[in-house]
């Protein structure tokens, strides 16, 4: 089964769930990871399964990360705030990184997202 993660920086939390609202139907095909927060926010709102690892600023995206490098994610939704300073920021870049060494697309915006979501289940259903 294909890997979606689902991360969001705190002023992003809410359109994450939008997003994830809006692709319920697809997101629930795949397995899901978060980190921490995001997850249990997705989890509890949304009834998706989910699994949580620590969040961000204690190692989360690290955690996340070391699962992209095993090849064992698909694609990351990473819905940053660029606008505020992140007490965590060498492990958003290690993260995005990791995804550029690996060739695992990432989106940081919803309107990446909603591309790069619907291409990968377009081409999995032809596949």
């Amino acid at each position: 089964m294909k890997t979606i993660a689902l991360i969001a920086h705190d002023r992003k939390k809410e359109e994450m769930l939008s997003f994830v609202e809006e692709h319920f139907s697809i997101l629930q095909k795949y397995s899901l990871i978060a980190t921490a927060t995001t997850g249990k926010i997705i989890r509890t709102r949304t009834g998706l399964e989910v699994t949580a690892y620590l969040s961000g600023p204690l190692g989360g995206d690290l955690q996340i990360g070391a699962r992209i490098a095993s090849q064992e994610v698909n694609l990351v939704i990473f819905l940053r705030d660029p606008l505020t300073a992140q007490p965590h920021e060498p492990d958003i870049t290690a993260l995005l990184r990791v995804c550029d060494v690996h060739n695992i697309p990432v989106a940081t915006n919803t309107a990446a997202a909603r591309l790069l979501l619907l291409a990968m289940h377009t081409l999995i259903a032809e596949g």
